[in-house]
């Protein structure tokens, strides 16, 4: 057993539980777009976090885009590259789950919240070792 590994495609699974979340989320009749766009920071949040269990970096247990991706970069500067696109997200943790604190989300919102996700997962999954990724061949983010 290779437990880092494990942990990474433990992360990854959760992740993409998240994906698929809010897929089916914001095809309801009627859209739960708020939840959509909450699954889709989770997604990112734990694929970003399975880098770092990858890559042996140490994270505190925090909902921070921006500190994940500070960490990330850190070790592999082309995350400045989706950082913009994550950091949208970044309301999506806590905002969206309570009345007042952000207006209502729209079907372009959730679906812009989900290409953005998509790509930060894309991106990591071309930076971990085949023998993690094969596992996820199945999981064609694209296709949403």
């Amino acid at each position: 057993m290779d437990r880092p590994l494990d942990e990474v495609r433990a992360w990854l699974r959760k992740a993409e539980r998240d994906f698929v979340s809010a897929q089916i989320l914001t095809e309801h009749e009627p859209p739960v777009l708020e939840t959509a766009a909450f699954h889709c920071q989770q997604a990112v949040e734990k694929t970003l976090k399975a880098y770092l269990v990858w890559k042996s970096i140490p994270f505190e247990k925090v909902h921070s885009l921006t500190y994940l991706l500070d960490l990330c970069e850190a070790s592999e500067p082309g995350f400045a590259t989706i950082r913009e696109r994550a950091e949208a997200l970044a309301p999506y943790a806590v905002e969206v789950r309570y009345p007042g604190e952000l207006a209502e989300i729209t079907v372009e919102e959730a679906r812009e919240a989900l290409d953005a996700a998509r790509e930060v997962w894309a991106f990591v999954l071309g930076l971990l070792p085949p023998e993690v990724v094969d596992t996820f061949k199945r999981f064609n983010v694209p296709t949403f």
